[in-house]
């Protein structure tokens, strides 16, 4: 298969992604909810100094945050959507 024929298969429409990053969010933030938590129960209360006293809670909530939001994630869920579509 050519690289532009391959391209076209795996192209999905700018709305569609947007929607696609979207749902990946909303999915990360479900699944890092506990980390959420800990972020949250750790800045109450606190305006500068959050920066520096919850930076291990941030840490883990950005690293649970990357595992669901990457580039690998929204490619399988391109490639579902596509193989959605042409079922």
């Amino acid at each position: 298969m050519g690289y532009v024929q391959e391209a076209r298969e795996n192209h999905v429409k700018k709305k569609v992604e947007e929607a696609l990053r979207s749902k990946m969010k909303q999915k990360a933030l479900k699944e890092c909810d506990y980390y959420v938590a800990k972020y949250a129960e750790c800045a109450s209360g606190r305006t500068l100094s959050v920066v520096w006293l919850c930076r291990k809670q941030a840490k883990r909530l950005n690293e649970c945050l990357h595992d669901y939001t990457n580039d690998s994630v929204l490619e399988e869920m391109k490639r579902e959507y596509m193989n959605k579509g042409s079922k």
